[in-house]
């Protein structure tokens, strides 16, 4: 019986500092001495060095790097904006002037001579202004599609951080995995050891047996969850699903800065899709006049030639057989008033439309901020709860549990079920600290710009492009 006790002291001195360690790291988890601003990628570092930097450690702004560079649903985003900056020079142009030939099998017969074929030269000439007009709705498309573009790099870079989080996550729970394991297998020998001296219940060993069982199944899920994670991940950089992405950079949990009204009002000026309803709105304005304009006469002006032949008499004119040459002018009637009517009615409902999509938009905008916001704050109130409350309890029920078995006041099953109590107090904690993470990634998502720091410009200054 001496010899088992002494087994459980030596036992308790290394259970002591496991649990130490892992109270230790759970807690630098929400510590804002972890503070560091993420290194600037220059723009003129090659892909293949950006490679090599993801597969040796990956850090954020890496990660983000190479997201920008190679993520194909941005570059789709990227050149339909171009594609809409090119259609400028197609709305504002003239149309294309207009030749027609005409030739005469049987020509008529003029004064001159017979008349054996012409050619017609015409260009049309909208009213001024409508073409000036028409670039103004294009230039407002110009900004839509850039607007879009930037909504489309900071929705990646948002996947793109709630991966690298979920990453960051299934790397701790691996490792609080891991020295659990080692705990509790050294806790079920010295379980089997009380058991075969009389001081443990065969139900206590199962008990030990069971926790053992479980460790080693969620060691086997976090690493599948792993590889799903990082195929996940690689997806969003344009990289085979089973590309080596080195060790992760830890990321502390940054504070938020902004009060919930704050947050309203930055998303009102800032969201992408907020600044994308605003500038339909402007584009469909400008579609009215354009619409007004359309009802206006379109000009034509031409120049023709008409090829006389000798004309078969026995006295031909003095001027027989000269070709006649001649210019054209006419104008477009807009005689169809109710064509008219609809076309600028349709211009004015598809305004209307555009203001009622606005205010819809800023209203769920503001339903989405309110629910993340709760969520964000929800997640802080976890990590405190675990950091300040149940893993410090729960490391002190441990030391106790332990104290009681050795006095023999306590069983060996209450030893392993507050080790196992810990252990899900562990995995909590990290999954209170990623879930911080992700959430905040959403709400500024929403937001439109970073709501852990405090601007260092004037407001909008940063909000020309993602890029």
């Amino acid at each position: 019986m001496n010899q088992a006790f002494g087994k459980e002291e030596a036992m308790g001195r290394p259970r002591r500092c496991i649990v130490l360690a892992v109270t230790t790291l759970a807690l630098s988890f929400w510590t804002s001495a972890g503070w560091a601003a993420e290194a600037e990628i220059p723009e003129t570092l090659k892909t293949e060095d950006l490679e090599k930097r993801l597969e040796e450690t990956a850090s954020i702004p890496t990660i983000v790097t190479v997201a920008y560079r190679r993520n194909p649903e941005i570059q789709s985003a990227r050149d339909g904006w171009r594609a809409v900056i090119e259609r400028y020079r197609v709305a504002t142009g003239y149309p294309d002037p207009q030749l027609l030939s005409t030739y005469s099998p049987e020509p008529i017969e003029t004064r001159l001579g017979p008349q054996d074929w012409s050619v017609n030269l015409t260009q049309a000439v909208p009213f001024p202004g409508r073409l000036s007009k028409a670039g103004e709705v294009v230039e407002a498309e110009t900004q839509v599609a850039r607007l879009e573009l930037d909504k489309t790099v900071r929705d990646i870079i948002v996947q793109v951080r709630e991966s690298y989080y979920e990453l960051l996550y299934i790397e701790e729970a691996k490792w609080v995995v891991a020295q659990n394991q080692e705990l509790v297998d050294h806790l079920r020998k010295v379980g089997e050891t009380a058991y075969a001296q009389d001081r443990a219940a065969l139900a206590d060993i199962l008990k030990a047996q069971s926790q053992v069982a479980q460790l080693e199944y969620d060691r086997l899920l976090l690493e599948d969850l792993e590889r799903v994670e990082k195929a996940r991940l690689n997806s969003l950089l344009n990289r085979p699903p089973e590309a080596p992405i080195g060790p992760l950079a830890k990321e502390p949990p940054h504070p938020l800065l902004y009060s919930l009204e704050e947050t309203y009002d930055l998303a009102s000026r800032y969201q992408e899709e907020i600044r994308i309803a605003e500038t339909r709105i402007e584009r469909a304005r400008r579609r009215v006049e354009l619409a007004g304009y359309e009802n206006l006469p379109e000009f034509r002006f031409g120049l023709f030639y008409t090829e006389i032949g000798r004309p078969d008499v026995p006295v031909q004119p003095i001027d027989a057989g000269r070709d006649a040459v001649g210019l054209q002018a006419g104008l477009s009637i807009p005689l169809w008033f109710e064509k008219n009517r609809g076309r600028v009615g349709e211009a004015r409902a598809e305004l209307a439309r555009a203001q009622s999509a606005k205010t819809a938009r800023v209203n769920e905008t503001f339903a989405q901020i309110r629910n993340l916001y709760f969520r964000v704050q929800n997640s802080e109130r976890l990590v405190r709860l675990y950091r300040d409350e149940l893993l410090p309890q729960a490391a002190r029920a441990i030391e106790i549990a332990e104290t009681w078995y050795r006095e023999k006041q306590g069983s060996f099953s209450d030893f392993i079920e507050t080790e196992a109590v810990y252990y899900n107090f562990q995995l909590s904690m990290a999954r209170a600290v990623a879930d911080y993470k992700k959430f905040l990634a959403r709400l500024e998502r929403l937001v439109g710009r970073s709501l852990t720091e405090t601007p260092s410009a004037p407001p909008g200054s940063d909000k020309e492009g993602a890029e």
